[in-house]
C-alpha cells in the first residue's frame, strides 16, 4: 500500500477511537471559515440559499463527510420537508469567531417578519447548534417553524438508523405516510407544492415522521456516514421524497412557542475513519485520444496525500495481456482550491490500442488511443438527445416511447403583472393583441424542451439553432439516422428516412420561432406551464396538459371533444425585448442559408422576418446600453444579428452595423465578444481581419493566465450556481475559429483541452459529462427521465458546481442538481460544433 501521510495537526487532538478503527475528532475553524478535521467538514452558511429558484439543496449549515456533501440545509425552515419553491430564510449577518471556535448567523423570513440565529461551536466530538429567539415564535408559525437538517438519500440508500435505540432501514422507494391537509393551514405566502382534489379545491400533503426521538444515529454500521444527534427536544426524521422526488431525509425539531433566548440545542457527532484520505482522481479522457493529441492525465489529490513519483501507461494486448508502454515521472501542478494537482504525460505514445493507466495501487477503466475517437462522438447527441427534446411531436425508440405528442393545446397569452417561477414574468402590457388568458393560434409546433423541463425558451432555441447551422455549414454533417415526419409529428429514433437530420432540427427549432412571429407579431420570452403542479412533472410530456385547448365557456373538467374546461394551457410571456428580436433575427438569418435548399419557401420567410425584426428595432428609440447584464447581452445580441444577416445578404449595411460594435465591445470583455469577430472574420475584409488579430494576441494572454489559474487550463467556474461546461466549450470553439485564422498565435492544444475536460479530464471525477460517450459517463442526470436514476444518451450536464469556498461537485449518485446535471439543448449544439472542430484538426493532412 502507498504510505499516506497523516495531518500531524489534527492527529494531536484525536480524543476518542472505536475499535473498529472509527474515530471522533475535534473540529477547528479553518481559514476559510469552516470547521474542518481529517474526513469532516461542517459548513455554516458558506453557501446562501437562492431567493430565486429558493431551495436548491446547496446552503446552510452543510456536511462534507469523508469527501461527499452528504447533508445540507440546516436551518429554520417552515416545513416538514421543505421542496424547492418553499420558503427560505435570507442571510442577515454572519459571525465568524475562530477564537472560540463558533460561527453565528441571524436569518430572517422577511414575508414573515421572523428573526432567528443559529449559533454553531464545535464540541467535543462535533458540533453544538443552537436556535436563538429574540421575540417568542409568532402564533401563525407555532407549530410550524423548526430546525431542519437534511441528509442525502443516496449516501443512506441500503443502511440503518436508530431512533431511541430503535432500529430502522432507510428506504430505497418513498414508503413513509402521509397526510392531506387543507390549505388553509400552509404557510399564506408562496411556499411550495400543493394539489387539487376532485372538486379542483387545492391541498397539500404533509409527509408524517419514519421515526421520532431524543436520539437520532444515521448508518451506525458505516463508518463512512456515521452521524449522531441528540437534543432535549425531540428530533423527527422525514422522508421527502414521499412529496417531491428531489426530497431528502430531513430531521428535524419544531420551535417552542412562548419561549425567547435559547429555545433549541443539538448535538451532532459525525464520524471519521483514522488517517482518511481521499482516493486520487486521475482525470483523463474516456473517450480516448488521437494518436497526435498531447495526452496528459490530471490527478487530483487530498491535501493529506503525499503523491507518488511515476505513473504507468499500459496496453492491453489482443489477446488480454497488458504490457507497460510508459513509466514516467509525474509533474507537480500545485494547490487549487482544496486539492493538490500533478500531471502524468505520456504524449509519447501513439500506437493504436486499448491502454489504461496506473496510480500507486489504482488502475482506470481502459481507454482507446485511435485517429477514430472523435469520428462518432458527437452521434448520441444528434440521434438521441435532440430527437427526445423535440416539443409539439411523439418520440419513439425502438420499443420505447419517449413521450406522445405534447402541448397541441399551446397556447394562452399570459396574465398581466404576473410573477412566475423560473424567472418568467409578465409586466403590465401583453405587447400583443390578445387578452390574458385568450387562445393564441399557431404555436403547436416545433420548438425544443429548453431543458429537463417542459418549457420553450426562446433565447435557448436561437443559440442552439445558430450553432447547428455553424455545424453544418462548417462540416457539412450529412448523417441521416432519425425518421420525422412534421405532417404527422412523429419521430422514430435510429430510422434513417433520406433527408439530413442536422437539417431536420433546424427546421424544427425555426418552425417554432417562424410561429411565434406570425401568430404575435414578434418573439416571446417562452412558453411555459401555468402551475408548480405542472411544472415539477416528471413524465411523458404528453400528460403535463389534456392536449385541448382551453375553452372558458365550460366548467371545469368539462370537455366537448375538441376544447375544455381545465386551466392547463403553456402560458405565453410576450412581452418584446429587443435582446429577443435581434438574438432572434441572427437565428433566422442563419437558418435561412442552411435550409436554402432543404426547404426553399421556409428559408426564404426565415430571412423576410429577420429583416423585419432588424428594421423595427433600427427604428426604434435607442436605449440607455452603456453598462449592466441587460445591455451586454443586448450588445451582443445586436452583433450576432448583424453579422448573421451580413453572412446571408452581403448587404453593406449590416457589416458595418456589425463593425460599429465588435471594437468597443471586444475592448469591454474580450473574452465574452472575440467568438462572434472570429465567426465573422472569413466574411469580411483584409483590413477587419488585420485588426483582429492584435485582439486575438491580447485573448493570447487571457489563455496563458488560464493555465496558471488552474491545472485544465479552462475557464471552469464563470457563472454562479451552474457548472462551467457550456463556457468550456464556447471557449474551446473560439480557440477553433482562432486557431484556423491565426495558427501562429493559437496552438491547436488549447481545442483539444475544452474536450479532455468535457470528456474527464476534470475535477471531483473522471466520468464523461456526455451521456453515453465514453467509456465511462455520466448515468444518472436531470433529464425529463431524472426521477428514474437514468440518463439520455448524447445529453450533456453543467459539469462542476463549485460550493462556496473551496468544494468543487459533481454528483452521479443523485440527479436533481439541475446547476450539476440539467441536460440543455444549446449546449448539445455547441458541444456537436467542438467535436467536429477537434476531429478535422486531427485529421487534416
Amino acid at each position: 500500500m502507498r504510505k499516506k501521510l497523516p495531518n500531524w495537526n489534527w492527529v494531536l487532538i484525536v480524543f476518542f477511537t472505536l475499535g473498529t478503527g472509527q474515530i471522533f475528532a475535534q473540529l477547528n475553524l479553518n481559514e476559510k471559515e469552516y470547521f474542518e478535521t481529517q474526513g469532516l467538514n461542517v459548513l455554516v452558511f458558506s453557501n446562501e440559499y437562492n431567493g430565486f429558484f429558493f431551495d436548491e439543496k446547496n446552503a446552510g449549515i452543510e456536511l462534507i463527510h469523508h469527501g461527499m456533501r452528504s447533508s445540507t440545509g440546516g436551518a429554520v425552515r417552515l416545513q416538514n420537508t421543505p421542496e424547492q419553491w418553499d420558503l427560505v430564510p435570507s442571510l442577515v449577518e454572519r459571525t465568524v469567531d475562530r477564537a472560540s471556535n463558533t460561527i453565528e448567523v441571524t436569518t430572517r423570513y422577511e414575508q414573515l417578519d421572523f428573526t432567528s440565529k443559529i449559533i454553531v461551536k464545535a464540541e467535543g466530538k462535533g458540533v453544538n447548534i443552537s436556535v436563538h429567539l429574540d421575540k417568542p415564535l409568532p402564533e401563525n408559525l407555532q407549530g410550524k417553524a423548526g430546525f431542519n437538517l437534511e441528509f442525502l438519500p443516496a449516501a443512506y440508500f441500503e443502511k440503518t438508523y436508530l431512533v431511541n435505540g430503535n432500529p430502522g432501514i432507510f428506504p430505497l422507494y418513498p414508503s413513509g405516510n402521509t397526510r392531506i391537509k387543507p390549505i388553509s393551514e400552509k404557510i399564506p405566502q408562496f411556499a411550495g407544492h400543493s394539489t387539487l382534489d376532485n372538486r379542483g379545491e387545492e391541498e397539500f400533503i404533509e409527509p408524517q415522521p419514519l421515526a421520532s426521538g431524543n436520539t437520532i444515529i444515521l448508518a451506525p454500521e458505516d463508518p463512512y456516514h456515521h452521524v449522531k444527534i441528540t437534543s432535549e427536544t425531540e428530533i423527527s426524521l422525514f422522508d421527502g421524497r414521499s412529496l417531491a422526488q428531489n426530497g431528502w431525509f430531513v430531521t428535524r425539531s419544531i420551535l417552542p412557542a412562548n419561549k425567547t433566548g435559547k429555545v433549541l440545542e443539538w448535538h451532532l457527532e459525525a464520524n471519521t475513519v483514522s488517517n482518511w484520505t481521499r482516493e486520487p482522481n486521475i482525470g483523463f479522457s474516456q473517450i480516448g485520444y488521437h494518436p497526435k493529441q498531447k495526452k496528459v492525465a490530471i490527478i487530483e489529490l487530498d491535501k493529506n496525500d503525499s503523491p507518488s513519483q511515476s505513473a504507468s501507461l499500459y496496453q492491453v494486448t489482443p489477446e488480454g495481456n497488458t504490457i507497460e508502454k510508459a513509466n514516467n515521472k509525474i509533474d507537480v501542478w500545485g494547490e487549487h482550491f482544496r486539492y493538490n494537482y500533478v500531471q502524468f504525460d505520456f504524449s509519447d505514445i501513439t500506437e493504436t490500442g486499448i491502454y489504461y493507466i496506473k496510480y500507486g495501487d489504482q488502475i482506470t477503466n481502459t481507454f482507446p488511443i485511435s485517429d477514430q475517437v472523435y469520428k462518432t462522438a458527437w452521434h448520441p447527441t444528434l440521434d438521441v438527445f435532440f430527437p427526445v427534446q423535440m416539443d409539439h411531436m411523439k418520440v419513439n425508440e425502438a420499443y420505447r416511447t419517449w413521450h406522445g405528442r405534447p402541448f397541441m393545446d399551446d397556447a394562452l397569452q399570459a396574465p398581466l403583472d404576473q410573477e412566475h417561477f423560473d424567472g418568467y414574468s409578465m409586466g403590465s402590457s401583453t405587447d400583443t393583441k390578445f387578452e390574458p388568458y385568450e387562445h393564441i393560434p399557431g404555436l403547436d409546433v416545433g420548438g425544443w424542451f429548453d431543458a429537463g423541463d417542459y418549457d420553450i425558451q426562446t433565447g435557448t432555441h436561437c443559440l442552439t439553432i445558430t450553432d447547428l447551422v455553424a455545424s453544418w455549414e462548417e462540416f457539412g454533417l450529412e448523417r441521416d439516422h432519425t425518421y420525422i415526419n412534421q405532417e404527422n409529428r412523429y419521430v422514430d429514433i435510429h430510422r434513417p428516412d433520406g433527408k439530413i437530420d442536422i437539417l431536420q432540427q433546424i427546421e424544427h427549432g425555426t418552425l417554432n420561432l417562424v410561429a411565434q412571429i406570425n401568430s404575435i407579431g414578434h418573439p416571446v420570452r417562452g412558453i411555459i406551464v401555468p402551475n408548480l403542479h405542472q411544472y415539477h412533472h416528471l413524465g411523458d410530456a404528453s400528460t403535463e396538459t389534456d392536449n385541448l385547448p382551453y375553452n372558458p365557456d365550460l366548467e371545469p373538467f368539462e370537455s366537448d371533444g375538441v376544447s375544455s374546461g381545465v386551466l392547463d394551457d403553456r402560458w405565453v410571456f410576450s412581452e418584446r425585448s429587443p435582446y429577443l428580436d435581434y438574438r432572434t433575427a441572427g437565428a433566422l438569418a442563419a437558418a435561412s442559408r442552411a435550409l436554402k435548399d432543404y426547404n426553399p419557401s421556409l428559408s426564404e420567410e426565415c430571412l423576410v422576418l429577420a429583416k423585419k425584426l432588424w428594421q423595427e428595432n433600427e427604428n426604434m428609440p435607442s436605449q440607455d446600453s452603456s453598462s449592466g447584464y441587460f445591455a451586454r447581452f443586448l450588445k451582443l445580441s445586436e452583433m450576432n444579428a448583424s453579422m448573421q444577416l451580413y453572412v446571408t445578404t452581403k448587404e453593406a449595411k449590416y457589416a458595418k452595423a456589425f463593425e460599429s460594435k465588435i471594437w468597443e465591445a471586444m475592448d469591454e470583455s474580450l473574452d465574452r465578444t472575440i467568438d462572434i469577430a472570429l465567426h465573422a472574420a472569413p466574411h469580411m475584409d483584409g483590413k477587419f481581419n488585420k485588426k483582429l488579430k492584435t485582439y486575438v494576441q491580447k485573448y493570447v494572454d487571457e489563455i496563458d493566465q488560464l493555465e496558471k489559474d488552474n491545472p485544465y487550463g479552462v475557464p471552469m467556474f464563470r457563472r454562479p450556481g451552474w457548472g462551467g461546461n457550456h463556457g468550456i466549450i464556447d471557449f474551446a470553439i473560439a480557440n477553433y475559429r482562432a486557431h484556423k485564422l491565426y495558427p501562429d498565435l493559437v496552438d491547436k492544444e488549447h481545442v483539444f483541452k475544452g474536450l479532455h475536460y468535457i470528456f474527464g479530464r476534470h475535477p471531483h471525477s473522471n466520468l464523461s459529462f456526455v451521456s453515453g460517450v465514453g467509456t465511462k459517463t455520466k448515468k444518472v442526470a436531470y433529464g425529463s427521465n431524472r426521477a428514474d436514476f437514468s440518463f439520455i444518451a448524447g445529453g450533456i450536464v453543467p459539469g462542476i458546481l463549485l460550493m462556496n469556498p473551496d468544494f468543487p461537485e459533481n454528483k452521479e449518485n443523485w440527479p436533481f442538481f439541475w446547476g450539476e446535471n440539467e441536460y440543455i439543448v444549446d449546449i448539445g449544439a455547441s458541444y456537436i460544433f467542438l467535436v467536429n472542430a477537434t476531429n478535422e484538426l486531427l485529421n487534416e493532412k
